[in-house]
């Protein structure tokens, strides 16, 4: 695990950072964006960008339909291997459990397009049907 920045001075690790180091984002900016849209709660209150991170701090992120509920374990502002990234946190039991639930959902649901027999309509079908239904 990497050490934060002697700039950091014992005080943390800024949120934006932690986040983009963590995996969570694939870049600082889209991690900026998720805090300032009230997806990153610390303690269960929106924070601001610069915000540092201190180990035990209680994180609930939400990045894209996935919803994670972390504590935090180690500070980090370098992105390392994913296997690095992952030992910085330590999920709850109970968000592992929503987002498998989740995950199983997703499997089991059936695309709309499978549905009919002959597969999705073609252009050429959609013309025809167009010209039988008059619209």
């Amino acid at each position: 695990m990497t050490q934060p920045s002697s700039s950091d001075s014992g005080a943390g690790v800024r949120i934006d950072k932690w986040l983009w180091a963590a995996r969570f984002f694939k870049t600082r900016s889209l991690a900026q964006q998720a805090i300032e849209a009230g997806h990153v709660l610390v303690a269960g209150q929106r924070v601001k960008l610069a915000r540092p991170v201190r180990a035990g701090d209680q994180l609930r992120v939400r990045a894209g339909d996935d919803e994670v509920e972390l504590r935090v374990l180690a500070l980090s502002d370098r992105r390392g291997p994913a296997s690095v990234a992952q030992q910085l946190y330590q999920e709850s039991a109970e968000s592992q459990q929503r987002r498998a639930a989740r995950q199983q959902a997703r499997r089991e649901f059936a695309e709309p397009a499978q549905a009919i027999p002959s597969g999705r309509p073609t252009k050429r079908d959609r013309r025809r049907l167009e010209r039988f239904t008059g619209s």
